[in-house]
């Protein structure tokens, strides 16, 4: 089971062969750190949305209701899914969703197993930027607790709040200006750390991590005390023969990372973006923004 730490996975109803879900997308208040808040825009009130898990060759109707106050689509960010479907308004026959209405995306999944992300793709505002994303998992209908013993998702943000000054740390509820070159806010999973969750594992074990970022900056992600292999991009494996063994991977704008690595070195170890500025909060101090821990049992 894929665990996104904060996150939900969403519920889905199955009838005559058929995967259901529902997706809300609506404004919502998200705490990235205690008393913080950001006036977002998420799926089932929160930000990031639910993760959504299916199989290979899984028939699936993702009904997704409109409560914003302009319309939306939703991509299916790596999926190949018929052109009516993929939710991209302004260029494709697929449609957008008014305000105060609903539209089924219906596809059969016909990726391999891997990493994939879904999110706004219609631009009267950067809607993505809103926090309009989720995570969508492909998964491995061969694979045991032989193979991997943990599996995280952990989605990477950038927010621009605005009327914070930088250097202060006030709680208080706060705008997001979508169009900003640069963010002061960085989060895993909605949160900055110290507010982050702690990735548990037990000695022995062998662990994934997948990485997801739809946002605009680039990420180089280091894991302290332990090499990992890189086993898969965009959803996609590498084959076992050249996997690279890296502390540092760089996860770039669109894209999606997995790493493996084993559980061999008991303590606490930080797991974060390398850059300076994506660690802090609002440019405070200590270590903030976007970093957890490896935490062994």
């Amino acid at each position: 089971m894929v665990i996104t730490p904060h996150i939900p996975n969403l519920p889905y109803v199955e009838k005559d062969g058929i995967k259901y879900f529902t997706l809300v997308a609506e404004p919502v208040k998200s705490e990235i750190l205690p008393g913080i808040y950001m006036n977002a825009w998420g799926y089932n009130g929160m930000s990031p949305g639910p993760t959504i898990c299916v199989y290979p060759d899984d028939y699936v109707c993702i009904r997704v209701y409109n409560k914003l106050p302009q319309p939306t689509s939703v991509h299916w960010h790596g999926l190949d899914v018929p052109n009516v479907m993929d939710g991209v308004p302004d260029i494709e026959p697929s449609p957008r969703i008014e305000p105060g209405q609903y539209f089924d995306y219906h596809f059969k999944i016909t990726n391999p197993p891997g990493t994939h992300m879904y999110h706004a793709h219609y631009y009267t505002v950067m809607q993505d930027m809103m926090g309009l994303e989720g995570g969508l998992i492909i998964l491995d209908p061969c694979e045991s607790k032989n193979d991997v013993q943990r599996d995280y998702y952990l989605m990477l943000g950038a927010f621009a709040l605005k009327d914070i000054e930088m250097g202060v740390l006030q709680p208080g509820v706060y705008d997001i200006n979508p169009f900003a070159h640069n963010s002061n806010f960085f989060t895993l999973n909605g949160r900055c750390f110290p507010y982050t969750e702690a990735l548990p594992v037990a000695k022995g074990e062998r662990v994934r991590i997948r990485f997801g970022n739809i946002g605009m900056m680039n990420h180089p992600m280091h894991f302290h005390g332990h090499q990992f292999r890189e086993t898969a991009v965009d959803g996609n494996s590498i084959p076992q023969a050249i996997q690279l063994i890296k502390n540092t991977i760089l996860v770039s704008s669109g894209t999606t990372k997995d790493i493996e690595f084993i559980a061999n070195n008991p303590g606490r170890w930080p797991l974060h973006c390398h850059f300076p500025h994506h660690v802090s909060n609002n440019m405070t101090l200590p270590l903030g923004g976007m970093t957890t821990a490896v935490v062994y049992e």
